[in-house]
């Protein structure tokens, strides 16, 4: 590393080689959030659900995880969305429309002991997964 009077072009030529090692500054040189982020830089995205499934939970864990199959509106991608709480899965049907949001996790990983899924399911059909859950509202008929 340069020390002395004439040494500011080396400093700042070596900072600048260095800020490829910092991660998030990294990412966002590539912009890899929106390159590989289906929700492409949303908070939410609507999508139909294809299948629902049970995933079982990573390994000091056990128990199975109640996920569904979601495949986005906007761009066709498919992701895991976990359904949240007792009983939720029961309120959500094959082909509803739902409503997903990021679960949470760090750097817009999964959470936990879940494996693969990053997002949790919000509304179903346009009403709060939580008012079908305590009985306050009823999932529209179609």
């Amino acid at each position: 590393m340069g020390k002395g009077l004439f040494a500011g072009r080396q400093l700042e030529r070596n900072r600048k080689r260095m800020r490829w090692k910092k991660k998030p500054w990294k990412r966002k040189a590539l912009g890899l959030k929106f390159k590989y982020d289906p929700l492409e830089g949303a908070p939410q995205a609507k999508g139909i659900v294809i299948k629902k499934e049970g995933k079982e939970q990573k390994q000091p864990h056990s128990g199975i995880i109640k996920c569904v199959r979601v495949q986005l509106i906007k761009n066709g991608k498919k992701v895991s969305a976990h359904c949240p709480r007792d009983k939720a899965i029961d309120f959500i049907d094959e082909h509803d429309e739902v409503t997903i949001a990021g679960l949470g996790g760090s750097q817009r990983g999964q959470m936990g002991s879940i494996p693969g899924v990053r997002y949790k399911v919000v509304a179903v059909n346009g009403i709060d997964l939580d008012q079908l859950r305590t009985k306050k509202k009823e999932k529209p008929k179609r």
